[in-house]
């Protein structure tokens, strides 16, 4: 299944792989990959028991993707182990970590380079560039979509304020 008219890319029309996710929907499962003394394996599952932020980004090697996840960085740090924020690209993992020690960004990142399954399960794969789109998703402790934001212009940014409005109104 295909999404047609959601998103463009530098003003051209791209299709989205998948399915889109509905507020209220259990998250799908996922299997993505983090550089942390060796390759480890990140799940859904690993992020159920608090509200979790997922920032989708097409390659932290642009400008919008680095400012996008440095922002985020920067706001969630008053929330503290309260919530997980992860930034999920389809970089290498290698390349994510060095990024992240470039920048002395904290929150985790994470690989969809293997399987590719993530970028269609949730919807965000961009067909044409076998790339993610630009996405802020929020989860609750249960790993249900309470906030969803995927960005028409692929080359801009999210609305930083209503993802982290979201996020903290499930901590209190």
């Amino acid at each position: 299944m295909s999404q047609s008219g959601v998103i463009t890319f530098k003003g051209n029309p791209m299709t989205l792989a998948g399915s889109e996710l509905a507020i209220g929907q259990a998250a799908p499962d996922f299997s993505l990959h983090y550089a942390h003394e060796g390759l480890k394996e990140l799940k859904l599952a690993d992020l159920k028991g608090k509200p979790s932020m997922i920032s989708i980004v097409p390659s932290l090697d642009t400008p919008t993707c680095a400012t996008q996840t440095k922002k985020f960085n920067e706001q969630i740090g008053e929330l503290g182990d309260k919530i997980n924020a992860v930034t999920v690209s389809r970089d290498l993992p290698f390349a994510q970590a060095r990024f992240c020690g470039a920048e002395n960004v904290e929150m985790r990142t994470a690989s969809d380079y293997q399987t590719h399954a993530f970028g269609e399960d949730y919807g965000v794969e961009i067909e044409e560039l076998k790339l993610l789109s630009r996405a802020v998703i929020v989860l609750d402790a249960e790993g249900k979509v309470v906030y969803k934001q995927v960005v028409a212009e692929v080359t801009e940014e999210p609305n930083y304020d209503g993802a982290l409005q979201a996020l903290k109104d499930l901590v209190g």
